[in-house]
């Protein structure tokens, strides 16, 4: 019965997610930022970050793109909040709220999500009867296929759940503890649909962020070329310098001007 769970957890291959496959291929043999730090469409954008997602040992979760991340790399951000509205719509993407302390989202391909809530269950076949396991099943087909805001309310939650059988306390409790929910502080009775394993990247991002801006604070100027800078490997996030440079461009902490030798990055003035 758990391995049927965690079988059926696979789902729909989406004809999307072949395609993001092949064009990832192509995109992930781009290295330089310089060279792509701005794209005219947002699927693309979000298409090529996926597939630049730092590569670690430390990274225990599918690729995800920050919303700040797409602003530093599409214009114009009404169109970026447009695209991502109907992507989400069309079950090609969810958006998280990030529990960064800041006002931080992360986006997550739909396939990549399901993979990851995939290695949840996993893990837990061995420890948890095949019974409660049920609910991650319930969970895929009634609440993420219906919900696709970053919230939900208790109430909904249990009445989606329950089109698939009894719902109880421990139900719920499971998809906490695994990950996949979190009460809200300002409200205990609604949750926020969360990422599995994202912790310790989180940790990285908050620690990589200090780091970069310290880096260049620390110099002359408070600026450097993008080329070398983009070389440079971070000490305390398991995410690359990439990653940070477009967060923090996008976050509006960092900005970019044009020389004659090339892109410079300095520190925003306050």
């Amino acid at each position: 019965m758990a391995k049927n769970i965690s079988e059926s957890l696979k789902g729909k291959k989406r004809a999307r997610e072949i395609d993001t496959e092949a064009e990832a291929s192509d995109f992930d043999q781009i290295l330089s930022l310089e060279e792509n730090l701005t794209f005219s469409d947002t699927l693309v954008a979000l298409r090529i970050m996926r597939a630049q997602f730092p590569q670690s040992d430390k990274i225990s979760v599918q690729p995800f793109i920050l919303r700040s991340q797409l602003y530093s790399s599409v214009e114009d951000r009404t169109q970026v909040d447009r695209d991502l509205e109907n992507l989400r719509r069309e079950k090609v993407l969810r958006i998280f709220k990030l529990n960064t302390g800041q006002d931080d989202h992360a986006i997550m391909f739909f396939d990549d999500y399901l993979c990851q809530m995939e290695r949840v269950v996993k893990r837990l076949e061995e420890k948890k009867d095949s019974d409660i396991l049920e609910v991650f099943k319930w969970f895929k087909s009634h609440v993420l296929d219906n919900k696709l805001e970053p919230s939900i309310e208790h109430q909904e939650l249990c009445t989606l759940l329950a089109l698939g059988g009894k719902v109880k306390d421990e139900h719920i409790s499971l998809l906490i503890n695994s990950g996949l929910l979190t009460r809200q502080l300002i409200d205990s009775n609604i949750y926020w649909f969360a990422i599995p394993n994202i912790g310790s990247v989180l940790k990285g991002l908050s620690q990589g962020r200090k780091e970069v801006l310290s880096l260049l604070n620390r110099r002359r100027y408070k600026e450097m070329m993008l080329a070398p800078l983009e070389k440079k490997l971070l000490r305390f996030s398991p995410l690359d310098m990439r990653f940070h440079l477009r967060d923090l461009i996008g976050s509006g902490h960092l900005k970019t001007a044009k020389t004659a030798t090339g892109l410079v990055v300095r520190v925003s003035k306050d």
